[in-house]
Parts: structure tokens; sequence; C-alpha cells
């Protein structure tokens, strides 16, 4: 997103607290869904443009939905591509912690990368199976020893500090990723609920209020993640990932990235 993208975003936001400030509940509404402008509007998001809670929910469906499904061996390689080091081509750049860490550290072993499943992969019982499981847009490299240690937590604010992931936090039930990559853990949860619903022979996957979700195709907090969305807004980096994956692999998109105030637009 750019600075004018985001300047435009947050004016709106300003604007429309502004707004509500006067208004007496139930009448406040969804925030309009057209605070951003980006190249995709007259062509790949034209059918949801101007449209708002469950039509703008049901149009990201059907426009996301067809894609290129790759495997999940094919996801170590793609992550190599989607994740790179602008810095450093022979690196990628690990979730929740920010580290940059060589390419061929891929594996399972104790200072390798692995592939992290940020809607976890029991919250719908997918696995790694061809689809939910190998989707590129919810899927990073992260160290296994943070990856082990988020399992398959819900996410949200609070715990003591996770060794190796400055700035990220975890207790029993939730896990708190550092600042920089809570904006893209919420549009990743977020992509999945759009994406994901229970077509493809797939659960319909759902964002929620609780922790401990398990086994349920559910993920929360949805208040926390909208929350990190607003605060932290897409970065170059994200929407480099988002254009790469575009391009390259699936030929979908995230309209979380392109699109923050949906988020609020829709939930």
């Amino acid at each position: 997103m750019s600075v004018a993208q985001i300047g435009r975003w947050k004016a709106l936001a300003v604007a429309t607290s502004a707004v509500l400030v006067g208004l007496t509940l139930p009448a406040v509404t969804a925030t309009p869904a057209a605070a951003t402008t980006t190249a995709y509007d007259s062509t790949y998001y034209k059918n949801a443009i101007g449209k708002t809670g469950t039509s703008l929910k049901a149009s990201l469906h059907t426009i996301i939905t067809p894609q290129t499904k790759i495997s999940y061996s094919a996801v170590w390689n793609a992550l190599m591509a989607t994740d790179q080091d602008p810095n450093n081509s022979n690196n990628v750049i690990l979730l929740y912690s920010g580290t940059s860490r060589a390419k061929s550290l891929n594996g399972g072993d104790v200072g390798d990368w692995n592939r992290e499943h940020t809607w976890a992969k029991s919250h719908g019982d997918f696995g790694e199976a061809t689809g939910p499981g190998t989707d590129l847009h919810h899927l990073r490299p992260a160290d296994v020893q943070v990856n082990s240690i988020r399992g398959n937590k819900d996410f949200d604010n609070g715990g003591s500090a996770v060794s190796g992931a400055s700035g990220s936090y975890t207790d029993s039930d939730s896990f708190e990723p550092r600042n920089a990559d809570k904006g893209d853990v919420a549009r990743m949860i977020l992509y999945m609920t759009v994406r994901y619903e229970g077509g493809d022979g797939w659960a319909n996957l759902e964002p929620n209020q609780l922790v401990n979700n398990g086994s349920n195709p559910y993920m929360g907090k949805l208040s926390v993640l909208k929350a990190w969305n607003e605060a932290d807004p897409p970065s170059a980096f994200e929407e480099k990932r988002n254009q790469v994956i575009y391009d390259t692999y699936q030929h979908n998109r995230n309209p979380f990235i392109d699109h923050p105030e949906w988020v609020e637009a829709i939930w």
C-alpha cells in the first residue's frame, strides 16, 4: 500500500469516527468499502467495489476462490520466492521474529525454518492436503522451535516472551506475534475465512471471539485481529508477497492486503 493510500485509509477512519460520535446505536453501519484504490479495482475486484457486510464477503469469496493449487512439497520453493529477504536473495524472512535465515536451512531440525500454517491446520482438520493446507496466503517460513511454541493456538494479546521471537508472547491457549507481524497475521486469517466457506470439500472456516478452538473450524479472537489489522497496515514486503503469489503461483489475491479497510466493512 502506498503512503497516499494509507493516508486516505486513516483519513476515512478519522472521519468515520467523528460521524459515529453523533450516532445512537444501532444506527451504526459498516464502513464503506472504498477507502483505498488499487490497480485491480476496475478488473479483479470490480464486483466487490462499493459493497459491505455479507454482500462484500460473498463477492470476495467468488473472486478469490479460483486459484491454482500447489502440493505441500512445492510450498518449500514457493516460500523461498514469496518470503525472500529483499536485502539478501539467499535468505527468507521468518514470521514472528523477522529473522533473516538461509533458504538452505529449510527442514525440521533446531536452527532450521519450516512451513507455518498461520491458520492452524487442526482448526478444521485440513492437515497438509492440497487446498487450505497448501494455500500460500497463510503459509509462512518460521523458526522450527517458534513454530512449535505457537502450535495450534488461537491469536490473542498477552503471555510470556517467546524465546527466539523477540516481541512475541504466548500463554497456554493463545499467541501474540510481534507488532510488525500483527497485521500480516490478521489479514492471513481473515483471507482464509473468506476463501474457505464449506466448498471444495473443506470445512467452513470462521473467526470467533474464543481461544481454545481446538479442532473446530474457528480461529480467535476476531476483535483482536481487527485491532491488529488497523494498527499494522500492509507493508511493502506483504504487498510484494501478495503479488508474487498472484503472478507466479496461485493467481488469486488476499483482498485484505489490497483493501485493509474491508476487514471493518465485513466484520
